[in-house]
């Protein structure tokens, strides 16, 4: 199916990981985020961290993320993700249209992600690398309530490399510089150890992103790259962020599965951070 500006990506996991009703939806959603308090100064955010598992799961950690821009004036969002699907080099865009949500569909902006393709090489132009993929569209019931208006550009990370970590935070600098941009990577933790052990790997995660350290991230997940699956996603946003201004960073909400199921035997850890100015 397509719209007037191009195709119309379906929802792939409406009715699985979160619920497929526009109404159930927006409940479930404004109730994590009405639980979620945030201390940042207003219009201070330029990007965020958080996660994309199951909404009962990993919603309540995402929540103290997307509060913290809930009705602020943003140009865009650009949201960028692991690909756990497909392997690929660089950065697969999806370009025009929009991406379909029980909450109305976001479109995408044409212009914005046409500067993003022509800023760096790394990024290349593939629909269906997005097909199937969740680790985006978990971002979307969120955004669809805290900036309904706001249209998105959905980048997916292949081979988590530092040359292309380095390639698309540049990139994203060059083609988004003067406009009003919330930066979204998208990453869970660590999975399936016990919460004890899942808190002391994530913490190593935890103390980097709270230093606006993505150099040390990327040294951390050369070695360990079961500490997050989207560690190069948050990296590239990191380093976007800073480019465009954001002097600080500060980690909003640290959780894990357990903290909904009750089994801390074999968790999922999840983050919520902010990079803006915050001083």
């Amino acid at each position: 199916m397509t719209t007037p500006e191009g195709p119309l990506r379906r929802a792939a996991v409406a009715g699985t990981w979160y619920p497929g009703s526009r109404a159930a939806l927006a409940s479930e959603v404004d109730a994590y985020l009405d639980a979620a308090s945030p201390d940042l100064p207003r219009d201070s955010v330029r990007g965020l961290v958080a996660p994309h598992a199951g909404l009962m799961y990993s919603g309540p950690i995402a929540a103290w993320g997307y509060r913290s821009v809930q009705g602020e004036a943003v140009d865009l969002a650009v949201l960028v993700g692991p690909s756990h699907r497909l392997a690929f080099e660089g950065v697969a865009l999806y370009a025009r249209g929009a991406w379909d949500t029980p909450l109305g569909p976001a479109p995408i902006a044409k212009d914005a992600a046409d500067a993003i393709l022509a800023a760096t090489p790394v990024v290349h132009v593939s629909e269906a690398a997005h097909h199937g993929e969740h680790s985006l569209e978990m971002q979307l019931p969120f955004l669809r309530r805290v900036l309904p208006d706001t249209p998105i550009v959905p980048l997916l990370m292949g081979l988590q490399t530092p040359e292309t970590v380095a390639a698309l935070g540049d990139g994203l600098a060059a083609a988004l510089a003067g406009k009003r941009v919330l930066l979204v990577a998208s990453s869970d933790l660590s999975h399936y150890l016990d919460s004890r052990a899942a808190g002391r790997m994530d913490r190593q995660v935890l103390d980097l992103v709270s230093a606006f350290d993505e150099q040390g991230l990327m040294r951390l997940l050369k070695t360990r790259p079961d500490h997050a699956c989207g560690g190069g996603p948050v990296a590239a946003v990191m380093r976007a962020a800073r480019a465009l201004g954001a002097r600080d960073a500060r980690v909003l909400r640290y959780g894990d599965s357990g903290d909904v199921s009750g089994d801390k035997t074999a968790v999922v850890g999840y983050m919520a951070a902010a990079f803006g100015t915050f001083a």
